[in-house]
């Protein structure tokens, strides 16, 4: 993947992969790599879509120049996001093509400046204003807040692609294909929510409001700047997302606790045996001193049921799952399910914070609510097998 790859007969892709970024934004891993996707047109005018993180640039020019015909430039660097990891290499590329016009919209001209100092040769574009680069007309259509308040989409009518920036994209490299008809999609899938969900799930009502912007368009294929390019079934990423910002969810509970000397374990296997018994086939068990949080909150996304149980710790909840509920109350996820459950040897603390973070969200609690002082007696489990069923009945 070391030159650039035909989308259609006049667009090329020329990312690049990122094996060496450990965390994502600093925040979240990146096991499988991630993408920064960039994309070239070759028209009577030349267009780049988006850049590629700024230590990457290296390759990024080469993808360029080697599609570029001699003694042609670059007539237009189209910004769809201004977040370093697609705009770290604008200012060596506007060194290496100084006559490049940059095109975007007020936001983004505010952003441009306050990261890189560039003023000059930038083209203001507004809501469905349309970029002629001769065979290739492009549509703008501006996406504020899908994550950032610049965001914004480029649809090219001649081949019906949409330049999505980041909304439909996810972590993960590619590995050796662009396309979701030649790479693992179900890998892909994962990531793409773990990406949602952690990253731009706290804008989904401004993701609706995108979708309705867009819901005309005629989209023959998806070009995001993470992840596959969706040219055989982009319908179904975009339905996936649908489902996402509305916050629906699939049958299925996500079961997290924190245990320090296996107290509260051994309540957690009580409400997983309840859960089990009454039918349910989709559990994810996720020990929170062991699990990153951008992959409990992945889950929690996608199954209707949340079960939260916690040991104290200095008179109030378990630190890593203090971390979580933060989380999560900052992504305002509606419409779950949430029981919980806790344990104390000498203070409580733990419980009463569980069952405050469940009105705090709305959400419908399943009860019972359990508290276990020292080990959880005989007693206590049976309750935990019946949060379990009951929470079975309630997501059914």
């Amino acid at each position: 993947m070391d030159q650039g790859i035909p989308v259609t007969k006049d667009v090329f892709w020329i990312g690049v992969n990122d094996f060496e970024t450990h965390l994502f934004e600093s925040l979240w891993p990146l096991p499988m790599g991630v993408s920064y996707n960039a994309y070239m047109i070759l028209d009577e005018k030349v267009a780049l879509i988006d850049t590629v993180k700024g230590s990457f640039f290296a390759t990024f020019l080469d993808k360029v120049k080697a599609l570029l015909p001699d003694g042609k430039p670059v007539d237009y660097l189209i910004i769809n996001h201004m977040e370093p990891d697609h705009s770290g290499a604008i200012k060596v590329l506007v060194e290496a093509f100084p006559e490049i016009k940059i095109v975007g919209n007020k936001k983004t001209r505010d952003f441009l400046e306050g990261f890189y100092g560039i003023s000059d040769n930038f083209m203001v574009i507004n809501d469905g204003d349309v970029l002629d680069l001769g065979k290739h007309k492009l549509k703008f259509y501006l996406t504020p807040m899908v994550h950032w308040p610049e965001t914004m989409m480029t649809y090219d009518l001649t081949d019906g692609i949409l330049f999505s920036g980041d909304a439909f994209g996810g972590f993960g490299a590619l590995n050796g294909g662009i396309f979701d008809d030649v790479v693992d999609i179900e890998f892909y899938e994962d990531e793409v929510l773990r990406y949602f969900s952690n990253i731009v799930g706290r804008y989904s009502p401004m993701v609706q409001r995108a979708f309705k912007k867009l819901e005309n368009v005629d989209i023959k294929i998806i070009a995001a700047t993470h992840g596959p390019v969706w040219r055989d079934n982009p319908k179904q990423i975009i339905e996936l997302y649908d489902k996402w910002s509305r916050y629906e969810a699939e049958k299925g509970v996500v079961l997290v606790y924190g245990s320090m000397y296996g107290n509260t374990q051994k309540m957690m296997e009580a409400v997983a045996q309840g859960l089990v018994e009454e039918g349910v086939e989709k559990i994810r068990i996720h020990n929170i001193s062991v699990t990153h949080l951008s992959f409990i909150i992945r889950d929690i996304w996608r199954f209707k049921g949340v079960i939260l149980g916690s040991c104290t710790y200095n008179m109030e909840l378990f630190p890593p799952m203090k971390n979580l509920l933060t989380a999560l109350e900052n992504r305002m996820l509606k419409n779950r399910h949430i029981g919980v459950f806790g344990s104390y040897s000498w203070s409580g603390g733990a419980l009463k914070e569980l069952h405050d973070f469940a009105q705090k969200m709305k959400w419908e609690l399943v009860e019972p609510v359990i508290e276990a002082k020292h080990a959880p007696k005989k007693e206590e489990l049976e309750q935990c097998k019946l949060l379990g069923k009951n929470m079975a009945k309630a997501i059914a």
